[in-house]
């Protein structure tokens, strides 16, 4: 009897860890793929800036043009803004039966609002710009650093990523509670993106932080981000539920994101960001940037300095050549100063305060004509935010120091080594080790970071000595049943205790053992999902991985070693996955220790063409580009109608002509556009676009 005990716990033991060790593998196959759709994205969009910083309009009207195709929402004006804005004159039709909205909101209206959205109903176009003007008003008074304090409320309860999953919104409030006069949250980013309920969301919060402005915090995160939002699907929902209105909903939105709040301290002690810190994070930098002026993150770096002098001086009328080197720092300088050894003396102060105004409304002509802005349109240049802009005694930061500040509080992650480095793997931000952490908190007086960004498979964990807590709120993030969700609350002790929970219905009818990750189960759901994702990868990069199997295969015979086999497939995906791991589940048949690479990848493409009827070839193509081909169309299509209009490909088509050196006339641009309209109905939508490149393909 004892033997058989002993026997059972041996097996029961291998059985336990051959599960974590498929929940492992899992689980790093959709984090690794997650992290190269990230890393994709912020390459394609460095490409467009490259290609913008070495772009020279020909005149004003396609600089203009190419501005706000590629940086939308950075230089709206107020105007513009206003009649985006323009609610007031929607009409709500009788036959409207989903929830009214009327200002100032009472609680009334966030639990008519919940109610409705739990119908499945939809908020008129009316009430949400209305509700988007309202929230812009209220976030343009808060500070970029929210303080929240626990003594006017038992507890402070802070919420992770939701990515659009309403369930795991209502499921927080029906455990926690409604915000109210006595319970504060704070939710710490990402609101939106891949779910389908993101736009939800955001009404629902930014409902409850105008009831309740004191007790309902937001902090932005690196998907409050139009750029972001055109890969991973908020921009599209936003089209699709409002249709007529859609165009003036984003805009509106784009504008608020970039008024969220970039931090939140609780008690000065808990720093709540949303990514995590670098070695250069400042936090009294952090309180001062004008955060507004960052719309998307994501673009940081302007044109070469050289280039932006030319222009200055064209637009100045100056000739580079007949001005002294002082008058030059002077005309190019990207802060006006006043001219100090010209002021009057501060003891006739009427005579000093005209002097000022004077130098001041100086200083905002020059830098609109800098720009090229007129005066009805610039709103935020104002006096006060100039004279702070010019105090001598205060520091005086570049642009680019101030992108690198929220860049890394919105982008980076932990990590168990000592140092801060760039962050390759999402390709933004950095890591930031026990060491940096350390020497945040002794700087600042903390005791610990909060902060989101990364899905937890228990909703929640500790690193850095527990000293940095990553919460993350959406469940089910990767597939039903993979991770939980979580909040944390925090008392006057600050001690943090936490909640999980899966939000989806069918994660409730999972059994424990399902749960844990049986292997019929991995193989049905989650398993199965991640595998048959990476698959997809795989046969994506069909071409680079034959070319990396001969390499190996120096005899010509048609087979590798699993090892080589193991070796050359990171070498091309770089996911950095434990590939000899995930071999049996990946390569079905290995005779005597090697592999046939040729009727592997053939049996990849099999698989995928059971779904689609095109050549492997060109599928493979489409496979590999889609997410970007699909991105690239959407910042084309700028005013997001879901076709991209003659005017719209031509200006673009201007930008790559000219960074690829080729000359095309205007009818030879003209007859492009015409080939691709392959309905001729003068405009070029999602299909006719892969078409194109399906075309390109079967010439080539």
């Amino acid at each position: 009897a004892f033997k058989a005990a002993v026997l059972i716990q041996r097996w029961y033991r291998r059985y336990v860890a051959r599960l974590e060790m498929r929940r492992r593998c899992t689980w790093r196959i959709f984090q690794s793929i997650e992290y190269a759709c990230e890393q994709d994205q912020i390459k394609l969009h460095n490409f467009f800036s490259y290609l913008m910083d070495h772009f020279t309009p020909s005149s004003s009207k396609e600089r203009d043009f190419i501005s706000r195709m590629f940086v939308s929402g950075e230089s709206v004006k107020e105007a513009e803004l206003e009649k985006s804005c323009d609610y007031e004159s929607m009409e709500v039709p009788d036959s409207y039966t989903g929830p009214r909205l009327s200002f100032p909101l009472l609680p009334d209206h966030a639990t008519a609002l919940l109610e409705a959205f739990k119908q499945k109903q939809q908020l008129h176009a009316r009430y949400v710009l209305n509700l988007l003007h309202e929230t812009r008003k209220h976030l343009k008074q808060l500070p970029n650093i929210s303080h929240v304090s626990t003594c006017y409320s038992e507890e402070v309860t802070v919420c992770g990523d939701l990515h659009g999953q309403l369930d795991d919104l209502f499921l927080i409030f029906y455990k926690n509670g409604l915000p109210s006069p006595s319970k504060t949250y704070v939710f710490n980013g990402d609101f939106v993106d891949r779910g389908k309920q993101s736009l939800e969301i955001l009404i629902v919060l930014f409902t409850f932080l105008l009831v309740y402005p004191n007790e309902v915090h937001l902090n932005r995160g690196n998907h409050e981000d139009h750029m972001v939002n055109l890969r991973y699907g908020f921009t599209k929902e936003v089209m699709q539920k409002y249709k007529a209105h859609g165009k003036k909903i984003l805009k509106m939105i784009q504008n608020v994101f970039c008024w969220l709040p970039l931090a939140t301290l609780i008690d000065e002690k808990v720093l709540i960001i949303h990514g995590g810190i670098s070695d250069t994070t400042d936090l009294d930098m952090l309180e001062k940037i004008q955060r507004h002026k960052f719309i998307s993150v994501l673009r940081g770096k302007k044109r070469k300095e050289s280039n932006r002098n030319v222009e200055i001086q064209e637009i100045n009328g100056e000739d580079k050549a007949e001005a002294s080197p002082a008058e030059q720092d002077a005309a190019t300088s990207p802060y006006p100063q006043l001219r100090a050894a010209q002021a009057p003396s501060m003891a006739n102060r009427l005579e000093f305060s005209r002097w000022v105004r004077q130098t001041v409304q100086e200083q905002i002509e020059r830098c609109r004509r800098l720009v090229d802005v007129s005066e009805s349109e610039e709103e935020e240049l104002t006096y006060s935010s100039l004279v702070s802009m010019t105090d001598l005694d205060a520091p005086c930061w570049t642009r680019q120091e101030e992108w690198k500040q929220i860049l890394d509080i919105l982008w980076s992650d932990p990590m168990p080594q000592e140092g801060c480095r760039e962050n390759t793997v999402r390709g933004g931000g950095c890591y930031f080790g026990p060491d940096v952490t350390e020497k945040i908190l002794e700087k600042y007086h903390l005791q610990f970071l909060i902060r989101s960004h990364e899905c937890k498979q228990e909703g929640y964990e500790f690193c850095h000595s527990r000293k940095v807590l990553t919460i993350f709120s959406a469940s089910n993030y990767y597939e039903i049943g993979s991770n939980r969700g979580a909040y944390v609350k925090l008392g006057p002790d600050l001690v943090p205790h936490f909640v999980q929970y899966q939000a989806n219905k069918t994660a409730h009818t999972l059994t424990m053992t399902q749960r844990q990750g049986s292997p019929a189960f991995l193989r049905e759901a989650q398993g199965e999902s991640a595998f048959r994702a990476l698959r997809e990868k795989l046969f994506a990069h069909t071409s680079a991985l034959s070319s990396a199997f001969k390499a190996y295969d120096k005899d010509g015979t048609g087979r590798i070693s699993l090892s080589n086999w193991a070796t050359a497939v990171e070498s091309v995906l770089r996911l950095g996955l434990p590939w000899r791991m995930l071999r049996p589940q990946l390569v079905r048949s290995a005779a005597d220790g090697a592999l046939e690479y040729q009727s592997w990848l053939d049996n990849l493409a099999m698989e995928q063409r059971s779904q689609e009827h095109i050549q492997s070839g060109l599928l493979e193509v489409i496979y590999r580009n889609r997410s970007n081909l699909e991105t690239i169309f959407r910042i084309i299509d700028r005013d997001h109608s879901g076709l991209i209009s003659f005017e719209e490909f031509y200006q673009t088509w201007k930008l790559f002509s000219s960074h690829m050196n080729i000359e095309l006339t205007d009818d030879g641009i003209s007859d492009l556009v015409r080939s691709i309209d392959f309905n001729k109905d003068g405009n070029i939508d999602f299909n006719e676009f892969l078409e194109a490149f399906r075309l390109v393909k079967q010439s080539q």
